[in-house]
């Protein structure tokens, strides 16, 4: 029970942690009224201007940690009256932050022993039990991607006499670098060795000072871990403090392979509508659906990388490195970009995605291929109010057409949209090559969470369903649409999704989609050192055809390929089904290709 009490509080500090304290003032002047956050900290009061836009949503989170904050002293006051006794491993010292360590932190991590493990805890593990050295280790992606949990795994792996030399602070918006500083004396002189800082990025001036915790603590000896969910800032301090004084690791990109080993969820299909996060509620870990529907999917996207940009771009240099962002961000505008970008076909990074009037490519893609269905062709598009349909589409992504946006986009947006994106590895980019038109380069975007792009899908089915017009049809054809629309999106996902992983499996290779005046292979896995290739095909299809591998056995497409990049060495079509031999094409199952990657 006591165990169970201590994870309620710890939970819910952290959930306090990330939301803005103080209250929202308004002052007018001149018959004008300006609107101002007002924080009291350490006797001291600080008030900040407020865009009429941020009003509404401020209020909100200032309310809901109000509300968490008197929950959070129903539990304290709920385990005081259990008048439970200090024990000798706890640690009595006058601490600025929020610092756990014995008992209290024994109990915090308690819940983590039953679940598995990422593969990339090895990498803490070895800066944790390996030689000292003068670096400090980071933990570092967008929110429920397992970095919290893989700290709190790592110290379940420490010896007895190792914990007890261990401490876990949680970081607040209200706590400064000078807090930490001294908290970290504290624990110094006490001969703590392992400290453990969470969501260090909420200090106002980390960015600039983050050099104190190599400098000074990592290079006397401690092995000092840092985590947080600003991506950006970890970025930004790597780039201006720590240099080659720090490890990272990013927890943002989960391999197929992982959600089904840790989670204990099998199936391209799951992964398809939930990859993304370490937070579905599976059989091997702790319970939520970050993708469960567009609500929570725009919900994610608004908070966990819109609010992740700003708030790292607020910090860096006082605010300096916006650029030309600044508008964007203040009219809360950046989220209607990344949807924008994130339901084009293409993901391009354009002014014109933005710009112009929304239509679904989704939508569009299925009528035009069951329009020309050989067996039983439909016009969908007749039995639709499309400009119904596409509006609720809108709504439920938060997308805004140009006459809607309070400023106009320009192309150094999207640059440095993409720029950061990158940075906090939500999209990644495979090469487009082409024959027999060598100069002919691209690249390909890959949305890293595919239950983000697959959330988009759900909005769209979901507005269909809502239409009058659309339910007119039978049941039984109002399915076949719908699964047609479903199966297009995840076709083009299952194949973005190989070609990410396969490059990633394989640094060393060049993986790459490779195009011809009509066809294209779907992937490509070029060998420079051996000078060899594999030419592969990948369709979200269960059943095997001639048709599938039409394009990876014609002779013409073939000898320009071994032409340029060696001989071909394996033909494969990657499918949802068993493994088996067709006409000298190996079909591989999907699933088990990413397991063994």
């Amino acid at each position: 029970m006591e165990e169970e009490l201590m994870n309620q509080i710890a939970e819910l500090e952290r959930e306090i942690a990330v939301l803005p304290e103080g209250s929202i003032t308004k002052k007018k002047i001149k018959d004008k009224e300006y609107y101002y956050h007002r924080i009291n900290r350490n006797g001291k009061r600080t008030e900040s201007y407020l865009s009429f836009g941020e009003v509404p949503e401020l209020r909100i989170q200032i309310e809901k940690r109000k509300e968490l904050e008197k929950e959070l002293k129903l539990l304290k006051a709920k385990r005081t009256s259990k008048k439970q006794v200090k024990t000798v491993d706890e640690t009595p010292f006058a601490f600025r932050t929020m610092v756990r360590t014995g008992r209290q932190l024994q109990s915090q991590i308690a819940l983590t022993k039953k679940y598995k493990k990422r593969e990339c805890i090895q990498e803490l593990r070895e800066y944790i039990l390996g030689d000292q050295q003068d670096k400090v280790f980071i933990i570092y992606g967008l929110r429920r991607t397992g970095k919290t949990t893989m700290i709190r795994q790592i110290l379940t792996e420490l010896s007895d006499t190792e914990f007890k030399k261990a401490a876990f602070i949680q970081v607040t918006s209200r706590d400064t670098l000078a807090d930490v500083d001294a908290d970290l004396r504290i624990l110094e002189e006490k001969g703590f060795r392992y400290v453990f800082i969470d969501e260090v990025t909420l200090i106002e001036d980390f960015i600039e000072g983050a050099a104190i915790f190599s400098d000074i603590y990592a290079s006397s000896g401690m092995k000092i871990v840092l985590s947080g969910t600003d991506s950006l800032g970890f970025a930004f301090s790597k780039e201006e403090q720590l240099y080659d004084r720090c490890i990272m690791l990013h927890t943002t990109f989960i391999p197929y392979r992982e959600f089904e080993e840790v989670l204990g969820i099998k199936g391209i299909d799951e992964y398809i509508r939930y990859g993304g996060t370490m937070s579905l509620g599976g059989v091997n870990y702790n319970a939520d659906t970050t993708f469960s529907n567009s609500k929570t999917a725009e919900e994610y996207i608004d908070t966990a990388i819109a609010k992740n940009i700003q708030h790292s771009l607020k910090m860096y240099q006082y605010g300096g490195h916006f650029r030309q962002l600044l508008d964007l961000y203040e009219r809360g505008e950046l989220t209607n970009v990344i949807n924008r970008v994130v339901e084009n076909i293409n993901h391009s990074f354009t002014r014109s995605v933005v710009e112009r009037t929304f239509k679904s490519h989704d939508i569009s893609v299925t009528a035009a291929n069951m329009l020309r269905d050989r067996e039983n062709p439909i016009n969908v598009k007749d039995h639709l109010d499309l400009d119904a349909v596409t509006l609720g589409i809108m709504q439920m992504l938060d997308i805004l057409n140009k006459e809607d946006q309070s400023i106009d986009i320009e192309e150094s947006h999207m640059v440095q949209i993409k720029e950061y994106l990158l940075l906090l590895d939500l999209i990644m980019e495979i090469d487009l090559e082409s024959l027999p038109e060598v100069s002919q380069k691209g690249k390909v975007t890959v949305v890293t969470q595919p239950g983000m792009r697959y959330a988009q899908a759900n909005a769209i089915v979901e507005n269909m369903l809502l239409d009058a017009k659309f339910q007119e049809l039978s049941v039984k054809e109002r399915q076949r649409i719908l699964e047609r629309l479903l199966n297009e999106i995840r076709g083009r996902m299952m194949e973005d999704i190989v070609l990410l992983e396969t490059q990633m499996a394989y640094p060393e290779k060049k993986v790459f989609k490779l195009q011809f005046a009509v066809g294209e292979f779907d992937m490509v896995v070029f060998d420079p050192e051996t000078l060899t290739c594999q030419i592969y095909e990948v369709k979200y299809s269960k059943e095997r055809v001639p048709a599938q591998y039409r394009h990876i056995k014609d002779e013409e497409k073939c000898a320009l390929t071994s032409h340029r990049y060696g001989d071909i060495t394996g033909r494969y079509v990657i499918y949802r089904g068993e493994h088996a031999e067709v006409d000298g094409i190996c079909y591989l199952n999907v699933e088990e290709y990413l397991k063994a990657l």
